[in-house]
């Protein structure tokens, strides 16, 4: 592995372990990664000379887990009708602009940038707030442990035995081997993460290393699904702030898809909602 790579990613899992142990930490490291992530997508599509609203963008989206954390709601699902808000403000910027050409292509791009980065990201807070004490946390850690693993797997994996491209028009990088072998050191760590778990769910190994498959595998989509973003832009990384690994996109789009997802999975397994 590139040195600069593992340094990056042990950086990445004090802070992540910092974040479960202080809440105050975890609020301004999601906030940071929110606000870096945006920033980064937008300048992916500035590259497409598309008329958008970067810094709105980057302002609307850091409230939103901000909101979250801090429980602010005028109404239940509080982030989807700030979301409604946020479309109307950036709608009334729009009509101030002498250049209405592309305006429905600017709007559009500007609010999927706000859902798929900060709305998406945004579960991972609720992940934390989702249980009290420390089992909010855990599963917090259990969620990053199994997504991150498929990352490294499959990079390990595809690095040294790929030989047949996954997706080649989307991600000629990535591979089938190396896909299988993120899917299998998803299902390990799950297995092994399984302590994480709310010990009243009494799960299975077989169903936790199912669990651990499945997550890691919409982790790998949600990868695949930024390799699509980059590759319309045409390039490598989303930037480069984070050495060997590429932008703050880079390090957090995996868990883009397999956040909500565990959140619905656990709220429901749990009876909560």
């Amino acid at each position: 592995m590139d040195p600069k790579r593992f340094v990056s990613g042990s950086v990445a899992v004090l802070l992540v372990l910092l974040a479960a142990w202080s809440s105050w930490f975890f609020i301004l490291l999601i906030s940071c990664l929110t606000a870096g992530g945006l920033y980064e997508f937008f300048y992916l599509i500035k590259k497409k000379e598309i008329p958008i609203y970067s810094y709105t963008g980057i302002f609307i989206g850091v409230l939103i887990p901000l909101s979250i954390f801090f429980r602010f709601e005028l109404t239940k699902n509080w982030e989807l009708l700030f979301i409604v808000c946020a479309f109307l403000l950036i709608l009334m910027l729009q009509f101030n602009r002498q250049d209405n050409r592309n305006a429905i292509l600017g709007l559009s791009t500007t609010l999927f940038g706000v859902l798929y980065v900060s709305w998406f990201f945004s579960f991972i807070v609720k992940i934390y707030l989702l249980l009290p004490g420390l089992e909010g946390p855990k599963l917090v850690l259990f969620i990053v442990a199994v997504t991150k693993s498929a990352d490294i797997g499959a990079l390990l994996i595809g690095t040294r035995l790929g030989r047949h491209p996954l997706i080649p028009n989307v991600s000629p990088n990535k591979s089938v081997e190396g896909t299988i072998g993120g899917l299998l050191c998803s299902t390990l760590v799950a297995v092994l993460c399984r302590g994480l778990l709310p010990a009243t769910l009494d799960f299975s190994t077989g169903y936790i290393a199912l669990l651990g498959c499945f997550f890691g595998g919409l982790g790998q989509l949600g990868d695949l699904s930024e390799s699509l973003i980059k590759r319309d832009c045409n390039v490598k990384d989303s930037g480069n702030f984070v050495p060997g690994i590429g932008g703050v996109l880079d390090l957090i789009d995996s868990l883009l898809f397999s956040a909500p997802a565990f959140y619905l999975y656990m709220s429901a397994a749990l009876n909560l909602h």
